[in-house]
């Protein structure tokens, strides 16, 4: 990672056993992910092109943390391994920069391969360090920790910070326009955190959008250049409809997949840090992290003037009407669950703290069970 003055919500793991538990520790957060999603497919919460395009990001997140792991294996062993840096204040997750420098490091994988030995060669060369010379192979060590490093950045599949939109063709209507589901994904550099974007467009241009060489790279940009956690999805929606004539964002929704709390790695403040507390889960359910969606849907479609004698259509989109407009969130609804093991649940049934009864809970297990609760 680049030399720079780190903010105080970053700590760096210094230590090779705390790096590996922390590693450890997300492989089964996101595998629970994916059983969660699974789940609110099963609840009708998500159709199958929508599962298939958040799975395939829950995915990438796992395979980007299975390369940072490889790459800090030696940390605290080898002095130029390098230290994981995360956000332990606000979002739990490795920094920002951190993606960033990966995703220099997966441009340039497949020469720095080649200029590497093989793995059958790196461990060859470990066993005749070990039974001729008596000694530990620390620098064979990290060398083979690169070469890993580098191949899982050369298979791709990674979640990177810029994750740029796809589209899935959904259906034609009856007036002839197609439907599609557009998904893209970012990690937010503000607060650390992975998001992902689902949206509905119906397309009422001549050329299917993803075939369009003139609107489908404009779209895209646009999609990328908005994508920040600190605007709504009003502003969003609204942006994207006045500036595409013959794109309908029908429907918006936006995945905050984090933070992730964890008494022996985070920092925050508040009552979940005290119920992990009390809990005093073994080393691997130590954890609970939460999911949060926003939707914003169109309420109507209004005709406007466009130039001297055309018009356009218009989406005005329905706002939560419970938020008040002192709570104005830019969104139709926004849901918040919590991901946790059976030992911190229980902890929170107990404690019962203010401001989570409507909270859905998602308590997760080693076996494969997810239990929705209240």
């Amino acid at each position: 990672m680049s030399a720079i003055t780190a903010p105080l919500d970053h700590f760096k793991l210094e230590d090779t056993r705390v790096t590996r538990r922390y590693f450890a520790k997300f492989h089964r957060i996101t595998r629970h992910l994916t059983r969660v999603a699974a789940t609110l497919q099963a609840e009708g919460g998500l159709d199958r092109a929508e599962i298939c395009a958040i799975v395939s990001y829950l995915a990438g997140l796992n395979y980007s943390f299975t390369a940072l792991s490889h790459r800090y294996h030696m940390a605290g062993r080898v002095p130029h391994a390098g230290q994981l840096t995360i956000d332990r204040i606000e979002s739990g997750f490795p920094v920002h920069a951190e993606l960033m420098d990966m995703a220099a490091d997966a441009a340039r994988a497949a020469a720095d391969l080649a200029d590497m030995p093989s793995v059958a060669d790196l461990k060859g060369a470990m066993v005749r360090q070990i039974t001729g010379d008596l000694a530990i192979p620390t620098d064979l060590q990290f060398t083979l920790a690169r070469r890993l490093y580098l191949e899982e950045l050369a298979k791709g599949r990674l979640f990177l910070p810029r994750n740029d939109p796809q589209s899935v063709y959904v259906a034609t209507a009856s007036n002839g326009r197609r439907r599609f589901l557009v998904h893209w994904a970012v990690y937010d550099s503000e607060v650390n955190l992975p998001v992902i974007y689902l949206m509905d467009v119906e397309d009422s241009g001549r050329t299917a959008l993803p075939k369009d060489d003139r609107r489908w790279p404009q779209a895209r940009a646009h999609l990328m250049a908005q994508s920040l956690t600190g605007l709504k999805l009003l502003t969003i929606a609204t942006g994207f409809d006045q500036d595409f004539d013959d794109l309908h964002p029908v429907r918006l929704r936006r995945f905050h997949i984090g933070p992730m709390y964890s008494h022996a790695f985070t920092r925050q403040s508040g009552p979940l840090r005290d119920v992990l507390a009390v809990a005093n889960s073994p080393e691997g359910d130590d954890w609970a992290l939460v999911w949060t969606e926003e939707e914003l849907v169109t309420d109507r479609v209004e005709s406007v003037k466009s130039g001297w004698f055309g018009t356009v259509e218009r989406q005005i989109f329905a706002q939560d009407p419970f938020a008040g407009a002192a709570l104005d969130r830019g969104a139709s609804r926004m849901e918040r669950s919590l991901i946790l093991p059976a030992r911190p649940y229980q902890a929170l049934a107990d404690a019962r703290p203010v401001g989570f009864a409507d909270v859905v809970k998602y308590v997760v297990s080693d076996d494969g069970r997810v239990v929705r609760r209240r």
